[in-house]
């Protein structure tokens, strides 16, 4: 591996997938390469985090091929499944887990999935040389597994600037209200779902982008939940980067019922993006999402947000207030040069 500012991501999957973690990785290899860093990236195949012994069997051969000494980012979707690989070159590799949420915190897991997973990537953190995460809520998480605080870094998401009006004026017909986030349980959309077909007397429609197709038993639940509201809402599935960018330059309000996120990447988009928003408070959105550009509900409650959602749809005046907010707010974001050179200062300290 050519040089002392170069480094092997280990990703599992395919990473030009539109979730937050693969953009994480992505961008963050993409501004290194940019800044002058030799970065390899080698993409494990198989079904992660639960990978099949076939995958398993690949993976310890790109891991055995690497050459003593590299410098390797494990992304945490995969790591805790390479707990038995961590320790068996832990001596001649540098380990560098980068977790975006522990996986065991996934909503919806049976107790004996969940105690698997805890217990692999339990295992396979103790023998990294630093752990990489996206937010103090996650640093947290991670520390209560066992790591200590000194060998944890928080390097938080980047954000493309987009550029704004001085303000943010409401268009003709129904506030248009947007979700970004795969259709899964944690995500929280029958929650929303829920909450708004009690709000049926105010004027709005629901368009939610994300994958249908990783959780297709919650996708079909979901669209069932809202078939009663009609047209109202809407599913536009994957959406490519241009697409999507125009999906939050039509909304109105960004809304996110999550029950857990190690940061909420799509938060400070919305935030790039001018947007007022409501989100939960679960994991790390607490601290994403400031309080004067949106309203936080508790996670997993039906009621508070159903009322937030009621005071942001009837009051214009709310909306225009929290958009300003999230356009002071945007105004401070990290770019992700600025967030790569964070991450490279991490990978240029570990021995």
């Amino acid at each position: 591996m050519p040089g002392p500012r170069a480094c092997c991501f280990l990703i599992p999957g395919d990473w030009n997938l539109p979730t937050g973690g693969y953009t994480y990785d992505r961008r963050l290899v993409l501004a290194l390469r940019e800044s002058g860093w030799w970065v390899d990236v080698l993409s494990l195949t198989g079904t992660w985090p639960h990978p099949d012994p076939a995958a398993l069997a690949a993976a310890g051969e790109m891991v055995a091929s690497l050459p003593d000494d590299t410098l390797v980012v494990a992304d945490g979707l995969g790591f805790g499944a390479l707990h038995e690989l961590a320790a068996q070159h832990a001596e001649r590799l540098r380990w560098v887990a980068l977790v975006h949420h522990p996986l065991h915190l996934e909503t919806g897991l049976s107790d004996s999935v969940r105690q698997h997973l805890l217990a692999g990537e339990t295992q396979a953190l103790r023998h990294v040389r630093r752990v990489v995460v996206t937010s103090t809520s996650t640093a947290a998480d991670v520390a209560a597994m066992g790591v200590p605080q000194a060998r944890i870094d928080v390097v938080q998401p980047g954000t493309d600037p987009v550029p704004l009006p001085s303000t943010r004026s409401h268009k003709p017909g129904p506030v248009r209200l947007l979700c970004v986030a795969t259709l899964t349980a944690r995500k929280g959309h029958a929650l929303l779902l829920q909450a708004l077909a009690g709000l049926t007397h105010l004027d709005w429609t629901l368009h939610n982008v994300g994958s249908a197709t990783r959780d297709p038993d919650t996708a079909t639940q979901l669209q069932a939940q809202a078939a009663p509201l009609g047209e109202r809402v809407q599913w536009h599935g994957e959406l490519d980067a241009r697409a999507l960018s125009e999906q939050f330059a039509a909304a109105d309000v960004f809304v996110l019922a999550s029950l857990h996120e190690g940061f909420g990447m799509v938060v400070t988009e919305a935030l790039a993006h001018g947007l007022p928003v409501v989100a939960s408070d679960a994991g790390a959105l607490a601290q994403t999402l400031p309080v004067d550009a949106g309203l936080h509900v508790p996670a997993g409650e039906v009621a508070p947000l159903q009322a937030a959602l009621a005071q942001v749809l009837s009051d214009a005046a709310l909306r225009a207030r929290l958009a300003a907010g999230a356009r002071a707010a945007a105004a401070g974001l990290p770019t992700w040069p600025m967030q790569a050179a964070q991450f490279a200062t991490v990978l240029e300290g570990v021995e």
